[in-house]
């Protein structure tokens, strides 16, 4: 709960947070060694280099990097550049050196580049390429890494795969089903099973990495059915791995097309996805710190450029092991360190081990990092934002598995620009931010013309830096012409931040503009006197709650809101990233405001999934409450207390003690308001969660929408907790 305190940096840093920073770097290390050796096996490389790859990123770039909770390393993102570059430098036909090489050699050019990238500032271009054109690109790499992947974890010959495009790979399954070794097709589809189901299980099973749990059980199971003697090469090799590490990059297909095309793949996807990945994970951080992209670029560059020289792989700030970062509680860059010590560690004395794993067991690890990439939850979302969007998004996809990267993303923003002009965006505009900004002791107002599109953010940007906090903003759109998607989430993510500057952004104009879907930051047209009217179509679930809220005189707001702030410092926003409310339902009572409303929560790394949670919050209480989280007691709760806090028992209240894992950053305080009538109230109420920040109560029953009956028993809870909080205060008094 030490959620007010910044933790320190540097080797104060260090000091303050090494048990937190150690664990969690721990945790990460169980799900990157066998995602780092996948990633290099599937990218052309020898699987030990992408164990290298992040053991540079944790041991060296971690001391520079300019993010506090990313994890550097492999990226799957990067499998079809890698594996491309491997091909067609390889093909090349240079004496003396291999691809991998070659490959090398191109990463090292690329590092310097990146590396003055990062002294120009380059680091906030990020925001110039299009979010769906992005998705796409990220989506197509899913496409592409499933294509590669599913004839490995089927045990298929290589003989069948040589040579087929990845459109034939996809025409080809059949072939691999009917050619498939069932032997190591058993291993393949089992490690897939465990991978998906795990997380359905729940409790501690959602904890545990379950790439580990697969190699616990995959290891056994491939020496039970004699991989090793019976199925050559169906088993990782490391071979003399502290011998091979030596100056391996090449140059001598430096004059060549083929060896700059892939320098500028690397440079566009590394930076790309990496700076995503910063402004994602920062948008985790509890502590709500922000990252220096350009010190993190040229970070990257560093681990990148020793990567290359060493044989390894090129490096980014990788989305999974970063999101899993903040959830295992780490606090400073210092876990990323410790990811990258335990790798080293694990390369000193286990590679016996190591040489165990099946690769098909590692092929689907990827297919599950695929299918994340390229879900149909992707599709739905991107569809579910505008219809303009979802063929931005598509015409990636579909241009990038038909002929490169570059050229998708391309094709996705060109697409981006026809649909700008045909909706009728000022050419003029679109790449220059045209407003008028006027100023008063408490307000700024900003009016905008022409268009706010991805292609002009960056002029808005520097607006975004001028404005003092603690003022008013006004944003007036009534003088524009178009306003994108794009647009519309940099502007609610600068809100995001600029509200905790205890400042107000407040949008003007839209009414005359109709959206081109239901979303909220759905792209819109200025259309004067025809511009949709606001008509709001409840749901079933929404019709159940208005009834509801007339049964117990409550005000009920069905509309989306963006009300963050409510929940700012509250656990539950722990590694997620609350984007907005809906479906409000409220009223006052003896003791205190209460509210009833659905929690969008948003993992925020580059591909998003929302979760929503039904809360109820209870604000103006009169009197002082501590800090405190309460939440029913698990064997993860045992295991995770070095990071979220040590658990208070009462020793009079044993049943308890034994219910619920109960944490605070100040001990006595909470034993003071935790009295008897308290205690015995709760010991008749196991599975809830109540969170306490600042006179303020968040109580929730699971991460999960609650029906209405389930809405009424909460608030009998409440309503009961409050009345035992009442008896305690006045046996105080």
């Amino acid at each position: 709960m030490k959620t007010l305190e910044i933790p320190k940096d540097g080797l104060e840093g260090l000091k303050q947070n090494w048990r937190t920073d150690a664990l969690s770097g721990f945790l990460v290390f169980l799900l990157a060694l066998p995602l780092s050796l996948g990633i290099a096996k599937a990218s052309g490389f020898d699987a030990a280099m992408g164990v290298l790859t992040a053991m540079i990123g944790g041991l060296v770039v971690s001391i520079f990097q300019g993010g506090r909770l990313t994890i550097k390393g492999p990226a799957a993102g990067l499998i079809t550049v890698c594996a491309g570059a491997v091909t067609d430098l390889g093909g090349l036909g240079i004496e003396g050196v291999s691809a991998t090489q070659l490959a090398c050699g191109a990463v090292l050019v690329m590092s310097v580049i990146q590396v003055v990238f990062g002294f120009l500032k380059f680091g906030s271009f990020s925001d110039f390429f299009p979010h769906s054109a992005v998705h796409g690109m990220l989506a197509a790499i899913g496409v592409l890494i499933f294509a590669k992947q599913f004839p490995i974890l089927l045990g298929v010959n290589p003989s069948f795969t040589k040579d087929l495009s990845p459109i034939q790979l996809y025409t080809h399954i059949p072939v691999f089903i009917a050619n498939a070794n069932w032997s190591i097709a058993i291993v393949g589809i089992g490690s897939l099973i465990i991978i998906f189901g795990l997380p359905m299980v729940g409790g501690i099973f959602k904890k545990i990495p379950a790439p580990m749990i697969v190699l616990v059980i995959m290891i056994p199971l491939a020496m039970v059915m004699d991989f090793k003697g019976q199925y050559k090469g169906s088993l990782v090799s490391i071979g003399k791995f502290w011998q091979n590490i030596s100056f391996n990059a090449s140059f001598a297909a430096i004059g060549t097309y083929v060896f700059w095309k892939y320098v500028f793949m690397f440079l566009f996807v590394n930076s790309l996805e990496s700076l995503l990945t910063v402004k994602a994970i920062d948008g985790l951080d509890p502590y709500k710190r922000k990252s220096d992209y350009n010190k993190d670029l040229k970070a990257l560059a560093l681990g990148n450029g020793i990567s290359g020289l060493l044989g390894g792989l090129p490096m980014i700030s990788e989305v999974a092991r970063s999101s899993a970062n903040v959830n295992n509680g780490a606090r400073t860059r210092w876990a990323n360190f410790f990811h990258g010590l335990f790798l080293l560690i694990s390369m000193l004395v286990l590679i016996p081990v190591i040489e165990m794993i099946p690769t098909a067991a590692l092929a689907a690890m990827l297919i599950a990092v695929a299918y994340r990439l390229a879900s149909p939850k992707e599709f739905i979302g991107t569809y579910k934002i505008g219809p303009e969007q979802f063929a931005i998004f598509c015409v990636t996809i579909i241009v990038t598995v038909a002929e490169d990267l570059l050229l998708g993303v391309a094709a996705g923003i060109l697409t981006k620009f026809a649909f700008h002009i045909i909706n009728g965006a000022p050419v003029a505009s679109l790449f220059k931010a045209d407003y008028t900004l006027t100023e008063n002791d408490d307000e700024y107002k900003v009016n905008v013309k022409g268009s706010a599109t991805f292609s002009n953010f960056l002029g808005f940007k520097k607006l975004f830096n001028q404005f003092k906090p603690n003022k008013t903003i006004i944003f007036n759109f009534a003088d524009a012409k178009l306003v994108d998607h794009s647009f519309m989430e940099q502007l609610h993510h600068f809100e995001d931040d600029y509200h905790l500057t205890g400042g107000k952004l407040i949008w003007e104009g839209l009414d005359k503009f109709n959206p081109f879907s239901n979303h909220p930051l759905a792209a819109r047209k200025h259309t004067p006197g025809n511009a949709s009217k606001l008509e709001i179509r409840l749901s079933t679930r929404q019709i159940e709650l208005r009834r509801l809220a007339e049964d117990n005189d409550m005000v009920f707001y069905p509309q989306k809101v963006k009300n963050s702030l409510k929940y700012r410092n509250f656990p539950i926003q722990t590694g997620t990233k609350i984007q907005y409310e809906e479906n409000i339902l409220t009223k006052y009572t003896e003791f205190g405001k209460v509210e009833i409303s659905d929690l969008i929560l948003t993992e925020g790394d580059v591909t998003k999934t929302d979760t929503t949670i039904t809360v109820v919050q209870v604000s103006d209480i009169e009197g002082t409450l501590p800090h405190f989280a309460l939440e029913p007691e698990k064997l993860w709760n045992k295991l995770s207390q070095m990071t979220q806090g040590k658990d208070i028992d009462f020793k009079n209240h044993p049943e308890f003690s034994r219910l619920f894992y109960l944490r605070g950053d100040d001990e006595n305080a909470v034993r003071e308001f935790f009295r008897e009538a308290v205690l015995t109230y709760l010991e008749t109420h196991d599975s809830i969660h109540v969170e306490s920040h600042r006179n303020r109560l968040v109580v929730y029953a699971k991460r999960d929408k609650l029906s209405p009956e389930e809405i009424k028993s909460v608030l009998l809870f409440v309503n009961g907790f409050m009345k035992a909080v009442g008896k305690s205060e006045t046996q105080l008094a």
